[in-house]
Parts: C-alpha cells; sequence; structure tokens
C-alpha cells in the first residue's frame, strides 16, 4: 500500500495533491499507483478542489493512465477517472 506523501503540513491541499500526482509519475509501484489514483478521484467529490485539479492536469493522469498494461489502473481510470473527467470538465 502506498504510504502517505511526505508533504509539509503547511503547504496545504494544492501542495498534498500535486504531492500524490508527483507520486503517480514518479512510483514504480503498481499498488502505489492505484491507490494514488483512487485518493486523487476521491478529491473530485468536493468542489473545492476542482480548480487545484484542473492546474495539475489530473484529468491528463486518468486519460493517460487508459493506456498502462496494469489492468486494475485502467479499470480504476475508467470508473474513478470517469466520474472525475465528467465533474472536473463541466463545472
Amino acid at each position: 500500500m502506498a504510504q502517505k506523501p511526505k508533504v509539509d503540513p503547511h503547504v496545504g491541499r494544492l501542495g498534498y495533491l500535486q504531492a500524490l500526482v508527483t507520486e503517480f509519475q514518479e512510483t514504480e509501484s503498481q499498488d502505489a499507483k492505484e491507490q494514488v489514483l483512487a485518493n486523487l478521484a476521491n478529491f473530485a467529490y468536493d468542489p473545492s478542489n476542482y480548480q487545484y485539479l484542473r492546474q495539475l492536469q489530473v484529468v491528463d493522469l486518468f486519460l493517460d493512465s487508459l493506456s498502462e498494461e496494469n489492468e486494475t489502473l485502467v479499470e480504476f481510470a475508467i470508473e474513478l477517472g470517469g466520474y472525475t473527467v465528467k465533474y472536473l470538465l463541466c463545472c
């Protein structure tokens, strides 16, 4: 399971989300990627996160995940990312 990103508690939500995106991009662990992708999708349920998720191009991250070899990651990208993309593009 992915460890919590090491983030200075003073960086706020944007810093935390940036740490998640960075972890996703840099980790070699498939389990960590799955966990981070799920965490990012959970943030999309709160409209106050939309600006940060757009700024960090999380939609592109979900779309890029569709071409991963890891079937679980692709399923997450479809199921979780579909919701995320829908709300980030419409609102």
